[in-house]
């Protein structure tokens, strides 16, 4: 026997890996099975296998693919798992390569929304165009949940504690089972004709069988027709629905809906204070300026009124009583110090004193002073004042002086 072609281990893997990635079915398939030998390993990967009554299938989800998990993976669980079936080359085996698992059914669920999210995606009731604004201050909010729960619990926490005055409408919805999507559009159209600001349509989260109402087409078709603005509030962040992606807004929690809808009163109010401080400061200004000019004015007119300028004529004529009396004054005593100066002077001229130093005065019968020998004559009767009465004499002679060099006195 001639052996022509010889491969290694190595070269027969690798070439059966090749084929498998170039099969395009296997890159992405979805195996419905039943657990077996399921085992978290440290590393955070999980190592199961797959096998039905015909027989078993190696599986394996990196630590990396965990959120396509969204409950504990356990032995003897019918799953739905997806991903990509591929050659390990090291040992020669294929296994899954699990990026998803879901319980059996919810597969078919799943496969379900992924089709009417591609039919409604292209129908147009994604688009960003007809998504409506979310009103900044509302005063009625509208919610379309379970009555009993902790979603409407927390949409009303949160909104109350963020409005103490928002009004809350709530329609008591069926949010899970048969009757479940005709419940929640009947509330949608209900609150519509209530003419509340906001709808908020959700509930807490839940399995995939659990959300299903929100995934139906005729409650899609209703919130994409409400004439108001839609919040979804669906299960959890990671939770996501078709009414996600037609409502207005999407919100990754009720808690988060009541935020996104109710406008917190108190930023409000904080943003109208400081308006209110803005319009004021100037304000102030304009009143301290006024006021500082009607004080002006105020004095102005003070002075200018009649009481005020005969209290002011009345106080300048009191002034000038004083300076005037102060100037009387002052020239009565300057007149009474020049009067007793010439008094002085004339005691020294008056005839009285010069009688008291023991000359006497002269006059004729007519009182005429006799200053001279001239002025009498023999026989004429004459008048002597001394200091203590008069001496009547009669002229017997008279005798006129010889004048030499200097005029002498003129005696009787």
């Amino acid at each position: 026997m001639i052996i022509q072609n010889i491969y290694t281990v190595g070269q027969v893997n690798t070439y059966i890996k090749n084929m498998f990635t170039q099969d395009f079915m296997l890159q992405s398939v979805f195996i419905r099975g039943e657990v077996s030998n399921c085992k978290y390993h440290s590393s955070g990967h999980i190592y199961f296998t797959l096998k039905d009554e015909k027989g078993t299938l190696p599986c394996v989800m990196w630590k990396s693919s965990r959120d396509g998990l969204r409950f504990t993976l356990q032995d003897g669980q019918q799953v739905v798992a997806g991903g990509s079936v591929d050659v390990y080359e090291r040992d020669g085996k294929y296994q899954l390569y699990a990026r998803q698992i879901v319980r059996d059914g919810v597969g078919l669920l799943y496969e379900k929304f992924e089709a009417l999210k591609r039919e409604l995606e292209e129908r147009g009731m994604f688009a960003p165009e007809y998504k409506r604004p979310i009103p900044k201050y509302i005063r009625t909010l509208g919610v379309v949940t379970a009555p009993a729960g902790a979603a409407v619990r927390d949409i009303i926490n949160v909104a109350k504690r963020r409005n103490p005055y928002i009004r809350i409408l709530l329609y008591p919805a069926i949010v899970q089972g048969d009757m479940a999507a005709e419940s929640i559009c009947s509330g949608i159209r209900a609150l519509e004709e209530q003419h509340v600001d906001v709808i908020i349509v959700g509930r807490g989260g839940g399995s995939l069988e659990d959300l299903w109402a929100f995934n139906e087409e005729m409650v899609a078709q209703a919130v994409f027709d409400c004439g108001i603005p839609v919040i979804s509030a669906v299960g959890h962040e990671t939770d996501t629905t078709i009414v996600d992606y037609v409502a207005d807004l999407r919100a990754p929690t009720p808690s988060a809906a009541a935020e996104l809808a109710v406008y917190d009163y108190r930023q409000a109010q904080e943003l109208l204070d400081g308006y209110g401080e803005a319009l004021r400061r100037p304000l102030r200004g304009k009143l301290r300026e006024s006021r500082d000019r009607a004080e002006k004015l105020g004095l102005r007119l003070d002075h200018a009124r009649p009481e005020s300028r005969i209290r002011e004529q009345r106080m300048r004529a009191l002034k000038l009583e004083e300076s005037l009396q102060r100037e009387v004054k002052r020239k009565l005593e300057d007149s009474r110090h020049k009067l007793a100066l010439l008094a002085e002077q004339f005691r020294g001229l008056s005839p009285l004193a010069k009688l008291s130093q023991g000359y006497s005065f002269v006059e004729d019968k007519e009182g005429r002073a006799i200053r001279r020998v001239s002025q009498v004559h023999r026989g004429d009767e004459l008048t002597v004042n001394v200091t203590d009465g008069q001496i009547y004499v009669k002229v017997r002679d008279k005798r006129q002086k010889e004048r030499e060099n200097a005029v002498g006195r003129e005696i009787c």
